[in-house]
């Protein structure tokens, strides 16, 4: 009867030497792997660079276009370049801040407040894009607001003597003028109410003018009362004018007269 032994494991005939070799090339497969991989970051992260250096550089030749056609007057024109532009880097505040000065140019100024606003949003240490923002909010009569941004912008570039001597107290002195004009036109009002009430007189109906104006209708109406005046047509087509007074004898007979006032 044959007795049975453990049976050995399967790695227990592979040499040493040829182990080690295996476990070698096996790391030397892995550390080719991981240099791929960071590679392949490297080379993702650098076409990404090249390609906003691409937008960046595209997007400033674009800006000078646009800046050159502005000079020339030809301001629809650099909108649409500074609208290309912007595709390329919406974050550039310098953009919408030159798209607020050629529309406030073209007189369109709400347009002109909301690309000043966006400027004001991507660069709020710019000083020019809130001096931009102010001058778009005088054009639509905002002069409170103006003011706000005139200051802003003067807190930021407190030595810019532009928005200070100019822009400032143009707007300071505009406030003034609409206050003035707003404390004119209640007086003005208020005078009128007051003309208006003077208008309507009071009569003192017990004074002796009305009494003896009244005595006069009265009199008048008595007179015409005591004389009064019909007409009678008789039954056979006779028409008749008859006067009555107070002391006249009685009307016909009415069987034979038909009265008519």
């Amino acid at each position: 009867m044959a007795s049975f032994g453990w049976k050995r494991k399967i790695g227990e005939k592979v040499s040493k030497a040829t182990s080690q070799q295996f476990e070698a090339e096996a790391a030397d497969d892995e550390d080719l792997g991981d240099d791929d991989d960071a590679n392949w970051v490297l080379a993702a992260k650098r076409r990404k660079e090249i390609l906003l250096e691409d937008c960046v550089r595209k997007s400033k030749e674009l800006k000078d276009e646009g800046a050159n056609l502005a000079e020339n007057m030809r301001y629809r024109e650099a909108l649409v370049k500074w609208d290309e532009a912007l595709q390329l880097t919406p974050e550039d505040a310098t953009l919408y801040e030159m798209k607020s000065q050629v529309l406030m140019s073209l007189h369109e100024m709400f347009p002109a407040v909301h690309a000043a606003e966006m400027a004001v949003q991507r660069n709020p240490r710019s000083w020019d894009a809130w001096q931009t923002l102010g001058r778009a909010q005088l054009g639509l009569g905002e002069i409170a607001l103006a003011i706000r941004s005139f200051q802003v912008s003067l807190h930021i570039f407190p030595m810019n003597p532009e928005v200070w001597k100019e822009d400032l107290s143009w707007a300071r002195k505009l406030q003034v003028q609409q206050k003035a004009a707003k404390t004119e036109s209640v007086q003005a009002l208020a005078k009128g109410e007051e003309l208006v009430q003077e208008s309507i007189p009071d009569y003192d109906f017990e004074s002796d003018e009305i009494v003896a104006v009244c005595a006069a209708i009265a009199e008048k109406e008595k007179a015409l009362s005591a004389a009064k005046t019909m007409v009678i047509v008789s039954a056979s087509g006779t028409v008749e004018t008859v006067t009555k007074q107070d002391n006249c004898p009685a009307t016909p007979d009415e069987t034979l007269f038909i009265r008519a006032r």
